[in-house]
């Protein structure tokens, strides 16, 4: 044994039956201190002063023998001092406040330097050259605390100190305060030509995004012993404490945000720089909350801090936003503040600073933000754009068609606004003469194109066109509008008045197109192809948007229509309502398909007949994304009219296949099996396949709870769906004359092809559909003479053991469809334990052994309420627990082997104890053994331990065999009981482990 490994031995043993080699000091200060704070179960936290005491002795100088003082010697004593101190700090989980208000600067320093000595950061070497990303986890979290602690106590030393009243002048007491005064003065200074480097450290921090660790008091005890001894633990990415990255990060946000706005102070530059790591830092605890922080963060601080760095950052930017217009506009469309946008629009009609091409860029991002759903934007669109028509009459520029389409209903608030906007805009008494005659211009046309002469009076009566125009020029005006007939007459004109544009505009048909492929209000939308039909007769709009797809079987009736304008209409009134029943938006696809009906109902059955297929499917799927989702069943109606469209024998009728799909979908998962079992039409059935299948699964369904004997249909459904899976096999001869064999996937021989039959899969949600068709295609899986791990299922039995023709059914394609029939299942209902299992079944054969452990867990722990409850005995059979002790065993989790050999009716003790015989194992070993409740087991333990002359874990097996509840001589009850209490907690701890 080497000198450090008899250290170690003295160090943490037990109270040794003779006394050690070493000093009565050693003994009882590690003894004493070590097991009493930290080695108890539940300790209390220790004090931190522990710290000051076992630094302080260790870094006593020593006197040689010519009375000269020597620096402390390397010696046992002071290397075990130092390791106690260490572990204080590491029970404390090394949070920097907490020690950085108990330990003065000295001393915190000499411990994270003890820290990052022991760490194995190599003495000398500057942390700003050094890679952390390529460093150990622990190596990595040292160096980081170590330029935290250094930022941190270079930014509180800038903060005023409250001076402590001074009591009776002591020699040794204010000596001892000087030197240390003195020696935090020094290191300050160190730390303070370090600072850059250290940011820079933590910038590199901020880079890694992975987590860390920091060591922990076992880890510590791992680093005191020999290096032969720890097998490279401390080295890998699991030993410590574990730090998330984002935990790292919002801390050293916090730290960096702190030095950043001290030196803004010199800098003021920098406190931008602050600013993005405190809200950082903000962010970060929103996300996380800083009660899952290791290290916590004073939310006050940090709102003082971002308030004061939103100050400092803001003030000198805000004389220049004054100045400039531009800035004010951005400001207001990113906060939000429309009423400040049209104000300054309007004041900048006074002062035209403003080019136009950015006046119009801001009305466009208006408009878009409009188009988008946001309802209340319309007003201040329209406002912009008068402010924007207003600016070009002054400038003489031809008004924007937007102006005239926002203007052509008018209202006494429009009309209020714009003569507000006018009066605003122009002053009456510098304004030139050519201002003057382009504003009363603009007004009397205004009045011309109105036909309410209540808003030509209330223009003609305003203050600025009364001095605008003269009263010659008024009167005529006025008499004009009264004696004329109205050049367009709304009632009559098959147009709208909402594009009723007057005669002196024109209107742009990309725009009228653009409109048209945005809207989803069927009375627009024919509004509009009325307008572009008036426009032009050669194009055909239907065509201009790829998005509108209708179906072929549909397309052809549809373009069959004669007249455009209604082929049109009827055209892009189904694109638009099937693309809304894609995206879910339910209400407008019924208000699109109910225009639609009514308008094909005038001239087509056919159509009308289409029409009411859609709604049906429509009102299927807006039943099922809504009331049915909270398990409401469908109305009698909704169910009616699925049964009649599957009895419907209108002759001629294009159908879509995926109507009928959807119908016997919906009747399989709300239990309508009475009907499409005995009261489904023959003829249906033998020519609709989907009709087929869910006859014979509604049958076999019914039959669940029967005797076996009476199978009949679950035979049928079996030979239907082999079928499907079967490949047809064709021979060729290729060019040097020899013949191979071609695989067809997609078999035509069944009802259906087998993708088809995933999709129609796919659409139920009954659990006891799923079960028989999942535990169908299970059964098939299992069938195969290759097979060497079977896959469990409920109701498995129900169906046949064999197949006559092996070869012909692709194997290959019924694996891929278990896979992803369960995947789905477990997307219906996540806690279904049976489809859970089949879950881990399917990892276990796939060699997956760590996710097949997740699922088999999984599904004890949702039908025993996290193992409180005995899991059920149908779920844990004894195949479930040998394919876990199986798992185990292959991710050398040996000791968990043992513990689950005890769950088997009879205990596999050959199994438990040539896996206990392994010393490679990646589990937690020893601390299993109280899960332990076979008395054999233990003994057998206790047996190996002592063979191998490992005292300490020989001790744990004796404790565990120890305990009174697992005495033979109790009661079978007892007895029961202490086993019961083991597998809960063994399960629970197998689960936080696994999942």
């Amino acid at each position: 044994m080497s000198a450090e490994a008899a250290d170690r031995e003295a160090a943490t043993s037990s109270r040794p039956c003779t006394p050690p080699q070493t000093s009565w000091f050693e003994f009882v200060l590690e003894e004493a201190l070590l097991e009493q704070h930290l080695q108890k179960p539940s300790p209390d936290p220790p004090p931190v002063q522990l710290i000051v005491q076992f630094l302080e002795q260790a870094s006593k100088p020593s006197v040689n023998e010519q009375n000269q003082v020597q620096p402390p010697p390397d010696n046992k004593r002071n290397r075990i001092l130092k390791l106690l101190a260490l572990k204080v700090a590491a029970h404390l989980k090394w949070d920097l406040d907490v020690l950085e208000k108990s330990l003065s600067v000295p001393v915190l320093n000499m411990l994270l330097n003890e820290l990052l000595c022991i760490s194995k950061v190599p003495p000398g070497t500057k942390h700003v050259d050094v890679d952390l990303s390529s460093l150990p986890p622990t190596t990595a979290m040292a160096i980081l605390l170590y330029n935290r602690w250094a930022i941190r106590t270079i930014v509180q030393s800038s903060f005023p100190v409250k001076q402590v009243k001074p009591g009776p002048p002591q020699l040794n007491v204010m000596n001892q305060i000087q030197q240390e005064k003195e020696l935090t003065e020094n290191i300050l200074k160190v730390l303070k030509e370090q600072a850059a480097d250290s940011i820079l450290v933590l910038e590199g921090a901020l880079k890694l995004n992975k987590d860390l660790y920091v060591h922990t008091i076992r880890t510590l005890d791992l680093l005191a012993m020999e290096p032969g001894m720890v097998n490279g633990e401390t080295e890998s990415s699991t030993a410590g404490l574990k730090i998330s990255a984002e935990e790292i990060q919002c801390q050293v946000c916090y730290d960096l945000g702190a030095i950043y706005f001290q030196q803004g102070s010199t800098n003021a530059a920098v406190h931008e720089k602050a600013k993005e790591k405190f809200f950082r830092t903000k962010e970060l605890i929103a996300k996380n909350g800083s009660s899952s922080l290791h290290f916590t963060i004073d939310e006050e601080r940090l709102a003082g801090y971002c308030q004061a760095c939103e100050v400092l950052t803001s003030s000198s930017d805000d004389a220049s936003q004054q100045a400039t217009p531009y800035s004010q506009i951005h400001s207001c469309m990113k906060s939000g503040k429309y009423q400040d946008l049209v104000k300054i629009f309007l004041e900048d009609n006074l002062t035209l600073s403003l080019p136009e091409q950015f006046r119009q860029s801001v009305l466009r991002e208006l408009f878009q933000k409009a188009q988008q759903g946001n309802d209340a934007l319309d007003e201040v669109c329209f406002k912009v754009c008068v402010c924007n028509t207003v600016c070009d009459v002054l400038q003489g520029r031809i008004i924007d068609i937007q102006f005239c389409q926002l203007f052509l209903k008018p209202s006494k608030e429009k009309i209020d606004f714009l003569l507000e906007v006018c009066s605003g805009s122009i002053n009456l008494e510098n304004a030139s003469e050519e201002l003057k005659r382009r504003m009363a211009a603009f007004l009397k046309n205004l009045c011309l194109g109105m036909e309410d002469l209540q808003f030509v009076f209330m223009i003609s009566s305003h203050e600025l066109f009364i001095k605008l125009l003269k009263d010659d020029e008024r009167k005529l005006l006025i008499e004009q509008m009264r004696k004329r007939s109205p050049r367009i007459n709304l009632c009559t004109k098959p147009v709208t008045s909402f594009y009723d544009i007057p005669a002196s505009a024109s209107v742009n048909i990309g725009q009228l197109e653009h409109q048209l492929i945005l809207s989803v209000d069927p009375w627009r939308i024919r509004q509009i192809l009325i307008e572009l039909h008036g426009m032009t007769s050669e194009r055909q709009f239907w065509t201009i948007s790829n998005k509108w797809e209708v179906p072929n079987v549909y397309g052809n009736v549809i373009l069959g229509i004669k007249d455009s304008l209604t082929r049109d209409l009827v055209y892009i009134l189904m694109a638009k309502g099937l693309h809304c029943c894609a995206i879910k938006d339910f209400v407008h696809a019924k208000q699109l398909f109910a225009a639609c009906l009514e308008l094909v109902t005038e001239f087509s059955p056919k159509l009308r007949q289409v029409m009411l297929n859609e709604m049906l499917l429509l009102d299927i799927y807006t039943h099922e994304a809504g009331a049915g989702v909270s398990g409401e069943r469908p109305p009698s109606d909704l169910i009616s009219r699925v049964r009649g469209y599957l009895e419907m024998r209108v002759p001629d009728i294009p159908l879509r296949q995926v109507i009928a799909e959807e119908c016997v979908a919906f009747l399989l998962n709300w239990c309508e099996n009475e009907y499409l079992t005995m009261q489904v039409p023959l003829p249906l059935v033998q020519t609709n396949p989907y009709v087929k299948l869910g006859q014979l699964l509604a049958a076999t369904c019914k039959e669940l709870p029967g005797p076996k004997e009476s199978r009949r249909t679950a035979k049928d459904l079996w030979e239907v769906v082999v079928q499907i899976c079967s490949v047809s096999n064709q021979h060729k001869r290729g060019n040097d004359g020899r013949v191979s064999l071609i695989k067809h996937r997609e078999s035509t021989l069944g009802i259906m092809y087998r993708s088809e039959l995933l999709s129609f899969i796919k659409k139920l949600r009954e659990p006891l559909v799923l079960t028989t068709i999942l535990s169908l295609f299970v059964k098939l899986h299992n069938v195969r003479e290759d097979i060497v791990n079977d896959i469990a299922a409920e109701h498995i039995s129900i169906w046949p053991s064999s197949i006559p023709n092996l070869q012909s059914v692709d194997f290959e394609a019924v694996a891929i469809t278990v896979k992803e029939l369960v995947s789905y299942a477990l997307t219906i209902n996540a806690n279904n334990h049976f489809w859970l299992i089949i879950q881990a079944d399917i990892y276990f054969a796939t060699n997956q052994y760590s996710a097949a452990l997740h699922y088999y867990l999984q599904a004890g722990a949702v039908c025993s309420d996290f193992f409180n409850k005995m899991v059920p005995p149908d779920v844990y059979t004894d195949q479930v627990i040998k394919r876990m002790i199986k798992c185990c065993s292959l991710l050398n989790c040996h000791t968990q082997v043992a513990i689950l050999c005890q769950f088997l009716r009879e205990v596999d003790y050959k199994t438990a104890f040539k896996a206990l015989q392994e010393q490679n194992s990646h589990d937690a070993m020893d601390s299993y053994y109280e899960y332990i409740w076979d008395v054999t087991i233990l003994e057998y333990l206790t047996y190996l331990h002592h063979k191998r002359g490992e005292t300490d874990k020989r001790q744990i097996a004796i404790k565990a065999i120890g305990q009174t509840e697992l005495n033979a001589s109790n009661p079978e009850e007892v007895l029961q009981l202490a086993a019961q209490r083991r597998k809960k907690k063994f399960l629970q701890a197998m689960a936080k482990l696994y999942f």
